[in-house]
């Protein structure tokens, strides 16, 4: 058996014939209320299976205990009011009862958004964004024919709801987008954008886990996105990388993920701009999967789009990851809502909801066949959605990505097959 059977078997022969499970209309409404429980239903030779199970036991370990994490420090946070408590008791609970109607009114908000028009949340750039460049303290490679530079920007994201444009403002650092940039000195050149996933936001990381410098020796110039909340871009009070991202309540992931997906605009506008670029792909992993799957519905410039572990359905992702997904369901029925309503509390910005604006042959998903912190039937579900587009499976899980030179080679020759690369 050769080391890609596992994958031509998972591509070819599990899935290539059998039934969609996205299902047709309001996805929020129609999706098996128990998706969270669903099975991945892989059909793997026995060294294959041990090695998917091995790895998604690892996974699993890692999952409970960012679910704790989140569970300790994001939830509480996300529920306590902005306001400063009172002294009196009594006063200190009006406050609480009086942040429980914003949050409820900031999340019918939100609800009522995906039965009009969830585009909405997704307005470009007013104006061309600024862009300050500076040396970067850190870097892992240095190109010879080239320069290597981090961007800042101030972010021209202005949030749909009106209760978080007070939170908004008060978010100094994450009001600052930036990016480390590696360009040729002949450019302009075909620019490969990448995006980190949740609390891995070190640029030395995300520069080998991509294999940057390969994609830019290819001819590439890359630019690696920073998402809000993460790394420079954590507020003061923040407790980790990444910790304000869910700790400003549910309702308000849709207002981050819009945010990065109209700094990203703004930094495709720059690049044709200021740069002269033609062409502008997009890549990520996990939450940054998840960004670059939203962004190739909203922006019909990109040359190609590569979710790789993507999040797919936050909400149902919540629900498996325990002990988050008890608290959750817990606070589902204290507002009286159902895990249908949470779906929809999400859905402006999950890319279920929009159709993709480039052609299918452009779209591409990188799954892990033992992934159990984003699991491949979230990969199948947008492979589904996306009408069934090329994708890759690998025999490893979220963090160990087995095989990823195979991946990483079939990467590249979509990118010549699309004329992306030379």
């Amino acid at each position: 058996m050769t080391r890609s059977s596992v994958v031509s078997k998972i591509a070819h022969e599990t899935f290539a014939h059998s039934l969609s499970i996205m299902p047709e209309g309001c996805w929020w409404e129609n999706l098996e209320s128990n998706f969270a429980q669903r099975p991945e239903g892989f059909e793997l030779e026995p060294r294959d299976w041990l090695r998917v199970n091995v790895t998604a036991l690892g996974d699993i370990a890692i999952r409970t205990a960012g679910a704790s994490l989140l569970g300790l420090t994001a939830l509480p946070a996300s529920l306590m009011p902005t306001t400063p408590l009172e002294s009196d008791p009594r006063k200190r609970w009006d406050v609480f009862k009086s942040h429980a109607a914003d949050t409820r009114q900031e999340m019918q908000l939100y609800l009522d958004l995906v039965e009009s028009d969830p585009k909405r949340l997704f307005a470009p750039p007013g104006s061309p964004i600024e862009v300050t460049r500076y040396s970067p303290r850190s870097r892992f490679f240095t190109p010879e024919d080239g320069k290597c530079e981090g961007i800042k920007f101030e972010s021209p994201y202005q949030p749909y709801s009106p209760s978080y444009r007070a939170r908004f403002e008060r978010q100094t650092r994450s009001r600052v987008a930036r990016a480390r940039f590696w360009r040729h000195d002949d450019g302009p050149r075909p620019t490969l954008i990448a995006i980190h996933g949740f609390m891995a936001d070190p640029y030395w990381l995300n520069e080998r886990f991509f294999a940057l410098q390969s994609y830019y020796e290819k001819g590439c110039d890359v630019l690696l996105y920073t998402l809000p909340h993460h790394g420079l871009r954590q507020e003061s009070w923040s407790l980790y990388s990444g910790h304000g991202f869910f700790a400003n309540g549910i309702g308000a992931i849709n207002e981050h993920m819009a945010q990065a997906t109209c700094e990203l605009r703004g930094i495709i506008d720059w690049l044709e701009g200021e740069r002269g670029v033609s062409k502008v792909g997009v890549t990520g992993i996990s939450l940054g999967g998840w960004t670059a799957a939203l962004l190739a519905s909203v922006e019909d410039r990109l040359q190609f789009a590569i979710p790789n572990v993507p999040v797919v359905s936050p909400f149902d992702l919540i629900m498996e990851w325990q002990p988050t997904g008890l608290a959750i369901r817990m606070g589902l029925a204290a507002l009286d809502l159902s895990i249908k309503d949470g779906r929809r509390l999400l859905a402006p910005s999950t890319p279920l909801t929009h159709r993709p604006a480039i052609a299918k042959e452009r779209l591409m998903i990188i799954g892990g066949v033992g992934d159990r912190m984003a699991p491949p039937k979230h990969s199948r579900l947008l492979w589904d959605h996306w009408d069934r587009c090329r994708i890759h499976w690998f025999p490893g899980n979220h963090i160990l990505h087995l095989d990823r030179g195979a991946y990483l080679e079939q990467i590249l020759r979509f990118m010549r097959e699309i004329e992306f690369l030379d």
